[in-house]
């Protein structure tokens, strides 16, 4: 068996939530919708028509969820910032309940020794910039400087720990891309334009944090999935390569000040011959204090000659009989460990955080406890990961799952269910799952750090 102590004292425990999925009161205090209480009112593209209020009330009863997290034993609690309830006009001179209600949060993790890791943007921008293009715009660097900045100032002496950017892949592809999650663009120029606008978003993040907070830890995560080939075919390792490039390299290596990749030249070349120059690449390049990765799971494909652009397709875990969660994602914690290696090599990396990692099952309730052993053992496994690539000298500062509670699961709604706890959407009940209990027996005999 694992234990806690084996990564040490100084090792962050937490779970993470984002201002989207949880809090709700997506019209109280002064907040304006954000391009996801806009997307959520198509019809079809949420799964049972799932909205983004109340979500998990997060806004009225973040003192009892707070404190979830300290009963469990988490020494950090990982959260974000609504952009929309904090700069309802998207710009101009903070909203004072917004303030006010980020001031609360932030107390309470401090009143009960719960250290805060903030995120900045995960992925709720206010509607009222996505009308005037949004992450696509040329704008939107002005715009994301500003915000930082009014965090920076407002909560810098409080919160040390800060995370910019939300798996900017994720957002700018399905968001921009394949609109199948906000602002549901389907558009290849306007991908290209958001690639290049996150990647100058994570430098000037860093930039304008390290200018406002002193002794600030700065981070931004990156989703990440091992890439493997269906067979050894020379045209399916090139497809896992392209695929490689696109979900685990894009974004990484111009903060790393490598500049964007360039190995795969007929992909690359197609990509700047439909949009980019790549400019500005000396303000993508920032010194991270943590780099954060989120894995779930590994991804295989093979070619496809049909698809534009990639000439790839994902070969699903169903149709490889393997082990999957309820999403279809497969489990295989031999992958976990092996994507932290590979991001390790990079070599630029003064440490890694693992940001999220997390499992969608079917709960059952067995004798008045919600029964989840399959999340129980999917964390035991990839813990076991985590800790061998620790061992092998990754420096590995902290683990953060996903998530505290079910919430509001982007386009699965209400139908994915992450969470440690249980939650009653119709009345709020709270349960702690099996899986929950786990996590406060593992953590009960880990020092609190503070």
């Amino acid at each position: 068996m694992i234990n806690a102590n084996a990564f040490g004292q100084n090792f962050y425990w937490g779970v993470a939530i984002s201002a989207a999925q949880n809090e709700g009161a997506i019209a109280e205090g002064g907040r304006s919708p954000s391009i996801w209480d806009s997307f959520v009112r198509r019809q079809g593209v949420i799964k049972k028509g799932g909205k983004t209020s109340p979500a998990c009330d997060f806004y009225h009863r973040y003192k009892d969820d707070i404190l979830l997290v300290k009963a469990l034993g988490f020494n950090c609690f990982r959260f974000s910032i609504s952009w929309s309830r904090l700069l309802p006009d998207g710009t101009g001179k903070p909203n004072p309940a917004g303030l006010q209600f980020y001031h609360a949060v932030i107390d309470e993790c401090l009143r009960l020794g719960v250290t805060p890791f903030i995120t900045l943007y995960h992925w709720d921008l206010p509607q009222r910039l996505q009308q005037e293009g949004g992450w696509a715009s040329p704008l939107i660097n002005r715009w994301f400087r500003h915000f930082t900045k009014i965090c920076a100032k407002a909560f810098g002496d409080k919160v040390k720990h800060w995370i910019v950017l939300n798996e900017p892949v994720g957002f700018t592809s399905l968001g921009y891309m394949l609109g199948k999650h906000a602002p549901g663009k389907k558009s290849l120029d306007d991908f290209l334009r958001t690639v290049h606008h996150a990647a100058l978003a994570q430098g000037d993040g860093g930039r304008v944090l390290r200018e406002f907070v002193p002794h600030a830890v700065i981070g931004t995560t990156f989703s990440c999935s091992e890439v493997v080939p269906y067979s050894e075919r020379p045209e399916d390792r090139t497809a896992a390569a392209r695929i490689d490039l696109l979900l685990n390299r894009l974004l990484i290596e111009p903060l790393l000040g490598k500049g964007f990749p360039e190995d795969d030249k007929g992909l690359m070349d197609k990509l700047v011959r439909q949009n980019l120059s790549w400019k500005y690449q000396e303000r993508m390049h920032f010194d991270m204090d943590f780099i954060g990765l989120q894995n779930y799971f590994p991804v295989t494909v093979r070619h496809q000659g049909f698809m534009p652009l990639i000439q790839a397709t994902e070969v699903k875990p169903v149709q490889r009989k393997v082990p999957h969660t309820a999403m279809g994602w497969e489990i295989n914690p031999g992958a976990f460990h092996r994507i932290i290696k590979k991001f390790w090599k990079y070599g630029a990396i003064r440490q890694l955080m693992i940001t999220e990692n997390g499992a969608a099952f079917k709960d059952t309730l067995h004798q008045g406890r919600i029964a989840d052993a399959e999340r129980t053992a999917y964390y035991q496994s990839h813990l076991a990961a985590l800790l061998q690539a620790k061992k092998e000298g990754v420096n590995i500062g902290g683990y953060f799952a996903w998530t505290l509670m079910d919430n509001f699961e982007w386009a699965e709604g209400y139908e994915a269910r992450f969470g440690l706890v249980h939650v009653d959407f119709k009345t709020q009940l709270r349960t702690v799952k099996d899986s929950g209990y786990w996590w406060r027996d593992f953590l009960s005999m880990q020092t609190i750090r503070t």
